[in-house]
């Protein structure tokens, strides 16, 4: 029986059947050399707020990103000083209270919104909606008001008050609570749960994405609010980060680097907030490309 000769391709073969590379394409080099410079202008500001907090004040002026005799000075003037750790607790206090109270009644009313069936629920969904056109600006009054005549001003509560639930929240909820089967709803009713047990142990699970995005954006906009707290507080104590490091200076002069410095320290919390919720959106964002 003759021997089968030996078929394995050489490496001569494979060379010679190898594809052409492909010449580069333009339109994919613009766009990466797009996203580098979006990058890097998105990056320059948080680089030159770091840099800011490691000069002295004669250099504050000094555009160079390096500083010639950097100094961590700053820090330790802003970390010693009192002030700022009330500033820091106020906010955070706020923040997560905000972002817990969002997650929880936003989510409400929009399973309410969505799952629930009665007379007048499109009415009232347009009504939340039509409050985002109503500028923050034009509100500030009302409220200011109103924590007047309650007693709230220079209170947790008064800071707070307006950002307890939000018509953003509400309306993402809704959308989300859309994409959870109405069959799971019905299923959990049948097997006895009350309304309050399928919101929680059915439908919130399956919109995690959305209550991780929610998390971030609330606990961002009361983390960094300004205008609200500033008007409604009066004592130092009350301040909260952004209030109390716009104090870093006067009419005559301003603090420039203890401001970047403050600035630097209060980025920390945000981080933090990002990476515990930004699987859930990875996690989202994947599933939405499976199922699509």
């Amino acid at each position: 029986m003759a021997v089968a000769e030996d078929i394995r391709p050489t490496s001569e073969t494979l060379l010679k059947v190898r594809a052409p590379r492909r010449p580069a394409n333009m339109g994919q080099f613009i766009r990466w050399a797009l996203l580098f410079a979006g990058g890097i202008a998105m990056v320059m500001p948080i680089a030159y707020m770091i840099s800011t907090s490691l000069k002295w004040p004669h250099e504050v002026y000094n555009l160079k990103l390096i500083p010639d005799e950097p100094t961590i000075d700053n820090y330790t003037y802003v970390l010693e000083d009192g002030r700022f750790y009330w500033w820091f607790v106020n906010s955070i206090i706020i923040a997560v209270i905000t972002t817990v109270s969002n997650v929880l009644f936003d989510s409400l009313v929009g399973y309410t919104l969505c799952k629930f069936r009665f007379p007048g629920r499109y009415i009232v969904f347009i009504a939340i909606l039509s409050t985002l056109m109503i500028p923050t600006e034009m509100l500030v009054i009302p409220w200011y008001l109103m924590s007047q005549q309650f007693g709230w001003l220079d209170t947790y509560w008064g800071i707070m008050f307006p950002g307890l639930m939000t018509a953003f929240g509400t309306f993402l909820m809704k959308q989300f609570f859309e994409t959870v089967p109405d069959d799971f709803i019905e299923a959990a009713r049948i097997d006895g749960l009350n309304e309050l047990q399928i919101w929680w142990t059915v439908a919130m699970p399956l919109v995690k994405p959305a209550l991780a995005a929610l998390a971030i954006f609330v606990f961002l906009g009361n983390w960094t609010a300004f205008i609200w707290p500033l008007i409604v507080t009066n004592s130092v104590e009350m301040y909260t980060l952004p209030v109390g490091l716009s104090s870093f200076g006067d009419e005559a002069d301003v603090a420039w680097e203890l401001i970047m410095t403050g600035a630097a320290i209060s980025t920390l919390p945000t981080l933090v907030v990002f990476l515990i919720f930004q699987r859930f959106i990875i996690r989202g964002v994947v599933m939405a490309g499976l199922k699509g």
